[in-house]
């Protein structure tokens, strides 16, 4: 099939509006890519002048002339030799340009005409001139000696040795007077890759840009800059005058020309190579061909690191706050230093205003944000008002510094004045925040960590006071090699302090050894041995204020002894099957224990546990340090792994059997409470990137009922897709808060028509019912939250309006719609 033809109109500067002029000559009507396949170019453009050729700054083209295919001067190189004295009668010598007054030019060419007189001599074919810090290749050369004049023309490039270059049809060298004329085609280079096209260009001996018309700057960071005319001033820079500037493609992938969908008019542009900064006067947006609005100030950087000056506004509208208008302002303090200071007006509350403040030092990076208001506070446990004003705000900070390749330390603090700042203001919707001090030390055989955590909880009705600060977190491993047996050993020491202002407080330390060894079988069955010891020491107070009795412990000085040893077997095999290869493995493993003291243990760090496939093989199915399982049990199961070209799937599933049937401290509803253990299993299928399933599911060892059922899937394409997410757990679980039961439902999905437009959606739903949790206010289907929109994105604009809707309050965060639109422009840094 013959490609669709593209047409090309022809501009001219000569119309009413000399701007949609220029903007439609060199950003519009692009030449197709295949036009410039053997030279390497990349797309170009017409101007009134004539086609300009713009070549991508990753082109073959482009990297020939910044790195190689120019001959350089060697040092110590001379001009060719010349003939006797007898024979040169002051004129040109074949092989050798005549000296002007100041010096030879050494040259190189394939063939070489003179005048009898001397004074114009004309090199042809593969000509190379050298001129002290710059090399010429050209077709032909004519050197005038009396007027000094170099007139090079056909593929002519001129390369200096700082990697600046200048290509052009025509190149004329004024040796005497210093300016370089280059007409046709002209494509400059400067010293940072950015690239200049335009017909005519003026230039110093020192390849400074002089006047030009009808030009084209390509940034090397992307983004082109056109404009009618240009002209160097007293101080280095160039004046453009009527003048335009997109980040946008002017060619669709088939090679078509298109209109950017964005660009900045201005009235006049200073760009300056020294500063690698382009100033705008009079500067306009224009948004799919509509003007609309100023941006007074406006400044880029040629390299794009950003500059100072004001971002976009943002427009939003809630139920909360009312239409809202926030912009901000950037000040670019050094190169590793930044800040930005944002202020927002609401129509139905106080304005707020925030800062952000980023340093990068030579050991890490920090940043701190800050937002601050006056406005009512809003009571931790009803939600109600209890004043008409009050400072509210929310502050956050996080860094990791890196003081040489072992240490190293992470701070993040998040702190709010009150628990519905955040979701009032749309800031976050977390419900706790955590504040965390770790100063770690890291080397190929051990590990130190000593930390401090802080908490404050966002929900309504929660006290604070419950709420656990540990400092300090001591964590020290050691890695050893066994010399008896094999294997490895590795010993640790932990400590753990736990203090709340109106709740139990807890202190902890153990040391323990862990010693690993893993051998394969001459079957091919992989046996990894495992013997744990450790001794815990706790001490606790206040136990009767831990509401769950399960928790509490013993108060006072409490000891344990813990020793276990295991054995765990893997067998794998190996075979076809549908077109592929399947990797069946059963496993089993044995661990015993003898009794272990946890109830008199309190019950800090382990409160969440349920048999999952992730820990259906631990040696511990609880997480953390407080619980241990004891006894003897046997876990058996199996992965089965097909990999087909394109597909790829993997299942898991196992049981656990208990040697002895007496009550042990896993809650029921668990999955190992009794002696055989519920059924657990996972399942994931991935096809390419467009399909992606996994499953997650545990099964009732009497009566196979479902009593964990969670699903994720993907499907579809980056631009149309769907997710799904669903999770019911039924546990019957109603002594312990930590493992209520829940259902809840989550769907998202995106579709994209046109060449650059989608529409997106997605929703949480709670499905749990006062059946599954008592303490559910839900009948079985109450949505939480959804969103709905539509998105623009192309090249070089993101554009989108959101709708989203909150079903539920929380103090003085109502429910109800929230309306918000964004663009992002490439380039400018604009969100």
């Amino acid at each position: 099939m013959l490609p669709r033809p593209c047409h090309y109109p022809k501009p001219s500067f000569r119309q009413d509006n000399a701007i949609r002029a220029l903007s439609a000559a060199l950003l519009a009507a692009a030449l197709p890519a295949t036009a410039y396949a053997q030279d390497g170019a990349a797309p170009g453009v017409e101007t009134a002048g004539g086609k300009t050729e713009i070549p991508d700054p990753a082109s073959p083209i482009f990297e020939g002339e910044q790195q190689d295919g120019f001959p350089t001067i060697e040092a110590g190189e001379q001009p060719l030799p010349e003939l006797p004295q007898s024979e040169q009668q002051d004129s040109a010598l074949p092989g050798t340009l005549p000296p002007p007054p100041d010096g030879q030019v050494a040259f190189e060419a394939d063939a070489v005409e003179y005048t009898s007189d001397g004074d114009t001599v004309t090199a042809t074919g593969n000509v190379i001139l050298r001129e002290e810090n710059a090399v010429l290749r050209s077709d032909t050369v004519v050197y005038d000696r009396k007027a000094g004049i170099i007139t090079a023309s056909g593929n002519t490039v001129v390369r200096t040795d700082d990697q600046q270059s200048v290509r052009a049809d025509r190149v004329i060298y004024d040796r005497i007077g210093g300016g370089i004329t280059a007409t046709g085609n002209v494509r400059f280079v400067d010293a940072e890759g950015n690239q200049l096209f335009t017909d005519t260009v003026q230039l110093t001996d020192a390849f400074e840009v002089g006047s030009m018309e009808d030009l084209l700057l390509s940034l090397r960071e992307g983004g082109r800059l056109a404009a009618r005319s240009g002209e160097r001033l007293e101080d280095g820079s160039v004046q453009l005058r009527q003048a335009a500037y997109s980040a946008c493609a002017v060619e669709t992938s088939d090679g078509c020309p298109k209109k950017p969908s964005w660009r900045v008019t201005a009235r006049e542009v200073n760009y300056s190579a020294a500063d690698k900064r382009i100033r705008f006067e009079g500067a306009r947006l224009e948004l799919f061909g509509l003007s609309l609005l100023p941006l007074p100030g406006l400044t880029l950087n040629t390299d794009g690191e950003p500059v100072s000056g004001f971002l976009i506004p943002n427009i939003r509208f809630s139920e909360s706050n009312g239409v809202e208008v926030s912009g901000s302002y950037y000040w670019k303090l050094a190169e590793n230093k930044e800040l930005t200071a944002s202020a927002y007006v609401f129509s139905d509350v106080p304005p707020m205003v925030s800062a952000q403040w980023k340093h990068l030092t030579d050991k890490g990076a920090y940043q701190i944000t800050g937002y601050g208001t006056y406005s009512r506070r809003i009571s931790s446990f009803t939600g109600i008002p209890t004043s008409e004003r009050d400072p509210r705000g929310y502050l956050f900070a996080n860094g990791r510094f890196q003081f040489d390749p072992n240490w190293s330390f992470t701070g993040s603090a998040r702190i709010a004045s009150d628990r519905t700042f955040l979701r009032r203001y749309d800031i976050s919707r977390d419900d706790r925040l955590r504040s965390i001090a770790e100063l770690e030390r890291i080397d190929r055989d051990s590990y130190f960590s000593l930390a401090g955590y802080a908490t404050q909880t966002l929900r309504l009705n929660a006290d604070q006071g419950q709420v656990p600060i540990a400092l300090p977190v001591l964590d020290y491993r050691r890695r050893l090699a066994d010399p008896v047996l094999g294997g490895k050993v590795e010993l640790q020491v932990n400590t753990l302090a736990i203090t709340r202002t109106e709740g139990q407080d807890t202190q902890r330390a153990f040391a323990g050894a862990r010693w690993d060894l893993r051998k394969l079988t001459p079957a091919g069955q992989a046996v990894t041995f495992t013997a744990l010891a450790r001794g815990d020491v706790y001490h606790s107070d206040q136990n009767g204020l831990t509401l769950t009795p399960s928790y509490r412990g013993d108060s006072g000085w409490q000891a344990r002894a813990i020793g276990l040893v295991a054995a765990d077997v893997q067998w794998p095999f190996v075979g076809e099957a549908f077109g592929g290869t399947q990797v069946l493995t059963p496993r089993v493993q044995f661990v015993a224990s003898p009794p272990i003291r946890n109830l008199a243990i309190p019950n800090e760090d382990s409160r969440a546990v349920d048999l999952e496939d992730s820990n259906l093989f631990a040696l511990n199915r609880f997480p953390g340090y407080d619980r241990v399982e004891d006894g003897a049990r046997i876990t058996y199961g199996a992965d089965w792994q097909l990999t087909i070209p394109g597909w790829r799937l993997d299942a898991t599933v196992g049981q656990t059997y208990r040697l002895d049937n007496q009550r042990n401290l896993l809650p029921s509803g668990t999955g190992l409470s009794d002696q055989f253990s519920d059924f657990v299993g996972r399942t994931r299928i991935r096809y390419r990137d467009f399909l992606k399933f996994t499953h997650r599911y545990r099964l009732d060892k009497d009566n196979l009922a479902i009593r964990r059922n969670e699903f994720d899937a993907t499907v579809g394409t980056a631009r149309t897709y769907g997710e799904i997410g669903y999770l019911r757990l039924n546990r019957n679980i109603t002594t312990v808060e930590d493992l209520q039961d829940r259902e809840e439902l989550r769907l998202a999905g995106r579709v994209a028509f046109a060449d650059y437009w989608s529409i997106f959606g997605s929703g949480v739903f709670n499905l749990t019912d006062r059946e599954e949790d008592p303490l559910s206010g839900s009948d079985g289907f109450e949505a939480v939250r959804t969103r709905l929109g539509f998105a623009y994105q192309d090249d070089c604009l993101e554009l989108g309006f959101t709708w989203r809707r909150d079903f539920a309050d929380s103090g003085d965060a109502r429910r109800g719609n929230t309306f918000q639109l964004n663009f992002a422009l490439r380039n400018l840094g604009f969100r």
